[in-house]
């Protein structure tokens, strides 16, 4: 499967986001879809899971409430809708697929990665 990241950008605080991730290559052996994001000087942390079957998620906290994923099976394609973005959402933004639900949270079991795409929030 190939990851293609798109639609970061610059947003002021408070302002919203969407992002998607193309699934080039998905099957239906594909496991679920996650996104991860990581900030300048800090580790790749989880952000949120959804499966392709049902829709299942599963959020970190830090985004509960405000970010929302969802997907669409027949474009190969999950998106991630962030509302009331705050600076500390900076960020590189990346997907990947999990083998397993729920996802893990460790970015280590993750072997492929697409390019990222760079959200920047400010204050």
């Amino acid at each position: 499967v190939q990851l293609v990241e798109s639609g970061g950008g610059l947003v002021q605080a408070g302002g919203s986001l969407s992002l998607s991730c193309v699934a080039s290559g998905r099957t239906l052996s594909t496991g679920p879809m996650v996104w991860f994001r990581q900030a300048p000087g800090k580790e790749r942390e989880f952000v949120v899971g959804i499966t392709w079957a049902l829709g299942r998620t599963i959020y970190a906290d830090s985004v509960k409430g405000r970010f929302t994923v969802s997907r669409d099976n027949a474009k190969n394609t999950v998106y991630l809708q962030m509302n009331d973005l705050k600076p500390e959402d900076t960020a590189i933004y990346y997907c990947a697929a999990s083998g397993k639900w729920p996802p893990p949270k460790n970015s280590r079991e993750y072997p492929d990665w697409g390019q990222g795409t760079q959200v920047t929030v400010s204050s």
